[in-house]
């Protein structure tokens, strides 16, 4: 699979930027992630991402780091910060972007340590693929807590894109799947990745979802967009 983050920002963090990344879903046209974004500095990042970054404390693992954007501000901040994704283009612009602890792993094959904050920003809970796998995503994220520890993370309700009726209410295909499920394809300078599952959670399911795996779960923060900040942490 051809990795199209990394080499986007492989390309920005040299100066050869000069297209952004082209996005496919089942649900929508085509779209694009601006590259420069993914370079963002905490000013310029939305509430949401704001405000979890300002609750993380401890020994965190930044899950999905990119080109590290979210680690290198706490790093800054003193905190002992760990950049993990399953890109080798964003692990090397982590480290060239001056990130001092990084992994490269896919977070289900990861288990080498534990801590106090788990963030999972733009989206992150979304590496769950589907909502079927949300149970052992959630397992799998209470094994690498340590204790009192916590998890932060984003995501949206994404109904707003569904069909409205005068009522209200929003028309969903009943085809037996989440709506929240979305199947994405990304492309970069004629390089296309493969096709990937992605789960967008509205804050009712992931709730629920937590109660029944032993995470009590906070709504923080409701953004502009149909996003919203939650904090997990496990029962007692």
């Amino acid at each position: 699979m051809a990795d199209v983050f990394g080499m986007a920002l492989d390309d920005y963090q040299k100066g050869e930027h000069t297209e952004d990344i082209k996005t496919y879903s089942s649900l929508d046209e085509e779209d694009v992630i601006p590259v420069p974004y993914l370079f963002r500095t905490f000013d310029e990042m939305p509430l949401v991402e704001q405000k979890a970054l300002q609750r993380a404390r401890g020994k965190i693992l930044d899950i999905g780091a990119g080109a590290g954007s979210h680690a290198l501000y706490l790093q800054n901040k003193g905190y002992k910060v760990t950049a993990l994704d399953n890109s080798e283009g964003c692990i090397a612009v982590c480290k060239e972007r001056g990130v001092e602890s990084t992994v490269l792993s896919n977070i289900l094959d990861y288990s080498e340590e534990r801590y106090d904050t788990l963030l999972l920003l733009m989206n992150g809970i979304g590496l769950a693929g589907k909502l079927k796998n949300l149970s052992r995503f959630l397992q799998h994220l209470a094994s690498l807590l340590l204790p009192n520890g916590q998890v932060l993370l984003d995501s949206s309700d994404i109904v707003y894109m569904f069909e409205q009726d005068e009522d209200g209410g929003y028309w969903i295909p009943d085809d037996g799947t989440y709506y929240g499920e979305v199947t994405f394809e990304m492309e970069y300078k004629g390089h296309k990745s493969k096709p990937f599952d992605w789960v967008y959670v509205d804050i009712n399911t992931l709730q629920n979802a937590c109660e029944s795996n032993g995470f009590n779960c906070e709504l923080v923060i409701s953004g502009e967009h149909y996003d919203y900040l939650a904090r997990l942490t496990l029962k007692k």
